[in-house]
């Protein structure tokens, strides 16, 4: 069965709806950052908890379990940007699929496109700042020997005052 469909209308139906697969390979570039993360964030809780297994003295303890909540955190943080991208991806998908068809066998799909690429920049966009917000838990969890310099000056200050 032969297609009635022009090879010049067929070749414009691919370039229209090529030009959203570049943000399809931004997503996917997204997904492996946020998906190592992810994995990063699995390794240290899997680490605390061993620590916290091995019966840790309180203030340790203490430390540890907070630090746990902050990695919960920050894996449902990780976790929803993966879901936003990948509800990206499949909406991407959707818009190729819409307009091509649209552009090779006249069906009116406008509005269904606009639908699925406007739905595909909102995941994107809801996806980032599910990452911005993880990466700055993720930095306000550095101290970078913040606490031993701050217990090293308190006990300078405390032989100061018995000399």
């Amino acid at each position: 069965m032969a297609l009635p469909i022009e090879p010049d209308t067929i070749s414009h139906g691919i370039q229209l709806a090529v030009a959203p697969v570049f943000l399809l390979t931004a997503v996917a570039g997204m997904i492996g950052v946020v998906a190592n993360r992810l994995a990063r964030i699995i390794d240290r809780a899997r680490l605390v908890e061993s620590q916290l297994k091995a019966h840790v003295p309180e203030p340790e303890a203490t430390v540890a379990w907070r630090e746990l909540d902050e990695l919960r955190t920050r894996g449902l943080l990780a976790n929803g940007s993966i879901g936003l991208l990948t509800m990206c991806g499949f909406s991407i998908g959707a818009t190729i699929v819409v307009l091509f068809l649209g552009e090779t066998i006249d069906l009116p799909v406008q509005r269904v496109s606009i639908f699925s690429f406007l739905t595909a920049l909102v995941c994107f966009m809801l996806a980032l700042g599910c990452f911005f917000t993880e990466t700055m838990i993720a930095t306000r969890l550095l101290n970078f020997g913040r606490e031993e310099r701050r217990r090293v000056k308190a006990l300078a200050r405390q032989s100061k005052k018995t000399v």
